[in-house]
């Protein structure tokens, strides 16, 4: 009997992954982090109405839905939160590196809950005593280990990891808790407040803090996409000047000098892979 409770396990969790794994039909699948989730849902909406194409986009910590890429071997783009992500992608094999695509630039900043409570002013009072601090989980979401790196960048780690009291999964549920009044501050992207302008502020990270490095919402088709020519299509209409115009009425910046703007000294990482580097 035991066995078959077993079996009959397996085989509820198998068909429980198969529910979750979207399905393209005579769409795409795209695979995203949940940084550019305005942006997107915008873009794939205008993309169907000029193409009859169907979008279904799959949002979630960018590291997560890299997995869930790889166990389903399906999906026609990914589109992560940082080019880290997507160097991983295609080390894994997942994506065509010569399709990669660069969609918008994240800068990391302090959000906020409207009136600024706290009286944050600067990346240090993240470290005053009773300041409710939140980050996204670093070993899945991108801005998380991005603001890890800030704060030891910094000398800060030690101090600010005493106050945070939540690991959000996803930049959409980071976004959202300084919205719900939970958290004094979160360390995310500039982009967190466009998305919430009239319920949060935002601190940009003062001229004399470190910021290491800039993010970027790369794109590429899957290697596993059954559609590749309409994942193209999608693909070069979101690095088209409408596609743009999605990001940039969302509150993204979508030229490098802007960026830089908040952060001259910054890196700007780059997708790395032994077959880029050969072509």
């Amino acid at each position: 009997m035991r066995s078959w409770g077993i079996v009959a396990l397996t085989i509820a969790g198998v068909l429980l992954l198969y529910l979750l794994i979207p399905k393209g039909g005579q769409g795409i699948v795209a695979f995203c982090g949940a940084a550019s989730k305005p942006a997107l849902e915008a873009a794939a909406a205008a993309f169907e109405r000029e193409t009859g194409i169907r979008v279904e986009l799959y949002f979630g910590g960018s590291g997560d839905v890299l997995s869930r890429m790889v166990l389903s071997a399906s999906g026609d783009l990914y589109i992560p939160g940082s080019p880290e992500y997507m160097t991983k992608a295609i080390e894994l094999g997942v994506v065509e590196p010569s399709s990669v695509r660069v969609l918008a630039y994240l800068v990391p900043a302090v959000i906020v809950p409207k009136g600024n409570p706290k009286g944050i002013a600067e990346l240090r009072d993240l470290a005053r005593p009773g300041v409710r601090v939140a980050i996204a989980d670093p070993e899945s979401v991108c801005v998380g280990e991005y603001a890890v790196e800030v704060l030891k960048c910094n000398g800060l780690y030690g101090e600010v990891s005493a106050n945070i009291v939540m690991y959000a999964e996803s930049c959409s549920k980071l976004a959202a808790l300084p919205v719900m009044g939970v958290v004094d501050a979160v360390i995310g992207w500039d982009v967190f407040h466009a998305w919430n302008p009239n319920e949060t502020e935002i601190i940009h990270l003062e001229p004399s803090a470190r910021v290491p490095k800039l993010a970027y919402v790369p794109a590429a088709i899957s290697r596993y996409s059954k559609n590749p020519d309409a994942a193209r299509r999608f693909l070069d209409f979101l690095s088209s000047q409408k596609g743009r115009r999605c990001f940039e009425e969302a509150g993204y910046l979508i030229a490098e000098e802007e960026a830089r703007g908040y952060a001259p000294r910054a890196d700007v990482p780059k997708v790395v892979s032994d077959e880029i580097g050969r072509e």
